[in-house]
């Protein structure tokens, strides 16, 4: 009995232990994470053609998108490409880390990929929600209207039996 209280008390005591440690961090606010943003975003030479392209291509990326939206085979092709290509980044990484010196000013691509995920997944992975989102609104229109059909027919088929 006296160790299952003592494992209590050191549970306890860990718990009261992250509390305390995340309470200190809310309490330090947005400051730390807003600075390392800033960071991030001065370390990058935004004037880089290469980098433009991209920016260019995920702008494009959405807009088609949002225009393709009704046809939903179009989207979900989309939706693989995009999910592909966030599949593919650690190899993207990998080899543009490689060849950097031959399209880029500095070498972004660290090996943990922090870059490329920020400007090349994270844009595809917002292109691939809004497409879930639209499939599945399209999915509950069309359960809907599917309703809506057999509450008609149903309808239909009771006036014909009392004639």
């Amino acid at each position: 009995m006296e160790d299952l209280k003592s494992a209590m008390d050191d549970q306890m005591n860990q718990m009261a232990d992250l509390v305390e440690r995340f309470t200190a961090e809310l309490r330090s606010g947005l400051r730390p994470a807003y600075d390392n943003f800033i960071g991030f975003f001065h370390a990058i030479d935004w004037k880089e053609p290469w980098l433009i392209c991209l920016m260019l291509f995920h702008i494009v990326l959405l807009v088609v998108t949002f225009i393709s939206r009704k046809n939903v085979n179009f989207q979900m092709c989309l939706f693989l490409l995009a999910l592909s290509g966030v599949y593919l980044a650690e190899t993207v990484n990998r080899l543009l880390g490689d060849n950097w010196k031959s399209f880029a000013g500095q070498n972004y691509f660290d090996p943990h990929g922090v870059f490329l995920s920020v400007l090349w997944s994270g844009p595809l992975l917002i292109v691939a929600i809004i497409i879930l989102v639209n499939i599945l609104f399209s999915l509950c229109q069309l359960m809907v209207r599917w309703k809506r059909a057999e509450l008609r027919h149903r309808a239909r088929l009771s006036r014909d039996k009392e004639e």
